[in-house]
């Protein structure tokens, strides 16, 4: 059993931290504060923030934060990974006070992903109000929504997340971006009832994720999101679509971090106990072009 609870929160870094705060605002429809040095959160439910954004010199995923429900369950992880072989290392004072939490360690896979482990929020909760009147996204016990990300150690990364930290499998599939590119893998993990969490494509990718899922209550909010995407004049990373796997309707769009976000509807819950992995055979049951990603 997976002592993770979930995806808490994401880091990001941008040259430009105005155009974050526009594409939340009015795209995302999130609400927005400053975060210490020259930061931005990003805020979709009651906690204090779920994106952090960071100035920097390259437009770039930093960082997924995982939480963990105590001080016990936070020492049992940083044991795992001292079994897997693998270095956590305590988190600086500001490093937990810029992600609102008790304490947090800091390991990297063996595909050089960064991941925070971290337990006890620290911020003020408060009702979530959207800028432009996205009624709320899909939070709780599931956490933050889901993170793809490049793992070309691929075997490595993803047996220090089943064997290691308990995460279970929720699916197997052989991606194929566009007709003329690679097959590569990707697997799905859950942490809690949500189908996943967390997925791992054998690919590169420069800014450092594939894509971060975000679950809206309709599929009315969906579509009103598509329109502002247009709008907004946002690249259009794939088609509105459905997936085989966990049944989300969504569409993908680019960040000014340069990764995706996934915005979607209906995603399946899963029992993490009598779950039994699936072998994907297509990435959708309709739509998704990709294709359109390369463009």
């Amino acid at each position: 059993m997976a002592q993770i609870q979930s995806l808490a929160y994401v880091v990001a870094q941008s040259t430009d931290i105005e155009q974050w705060r526009s594409y939340g605002e009015q795209v995302l429809g999130m609400a927005t504060a400053p975060a210490p040095g020259d930061g931005l959160y990003l805020k979709m439910d009651e906690r204090a923030f779920r994106f952090l954004i960071l100035p920097g010199d390259e437009d770039r995923y930093l960082a997924s934060g995982w939480e963990v429900a105590d001080q016990a369950a936070f020492d049992a992880v940083r044991q795992a990974l001292e079994a897997a072989g693998v270095t956590p290392e305590a988190a600086e004072d500001g490093v937990k006070a810029s992600r609102q939490v008790s304490d947090m360690l800091v390991f990297t896979d063996a595909s050089g992903n960064r991941h925070e482990v971290s337990w006890g929020p620290t911020g003020e909760t408060a009702p979530f109000v959207s800028p432009i009147g996205v009624p709320g996204f899909k939070t709780g016990p599931y956490g933050l929504g889901h993170t793809v990300l490049p793992a070309l150690e691929f075997d490595a990364t993803e047996t220090l997340f089943l064997e290691s930290l308990g995460f279970g499998l929720s699916d197997e599939f052989k991606f194929q971006p566009a007709p003329d590119a690679p097959e590569m893998r990707m697997h799905f993990m859950h942490c809690n009832g949500r189908h996943h969490s967390l997925a791992l494509g054998e690919m590169p990718h420069a800014a450092g994720c594939i894509h971060v899922m975000v679950e809206v209550d309709s599929m009315t909010e969906v579509g009103k999101a598509y329109d502002r995407m247009e709008e907004h004049g946002v690249k259009l990373m794939a088609t509105l679509g459905q997936h085989e796997n966990d049944h989300m309707t969504s569409f993908y769009m680019n960040t000014p971090s340069n990764f995706a976000i996934e915005y979607g509807w209906g995603g399946k819950i899963v029992d993490p106990e009598t779950h039994e992995t699936t072998h994907g055979e297509q990435v959708s049951i309709w739509g998704h072009d990709f294709s359109v990603g390369f463009k």
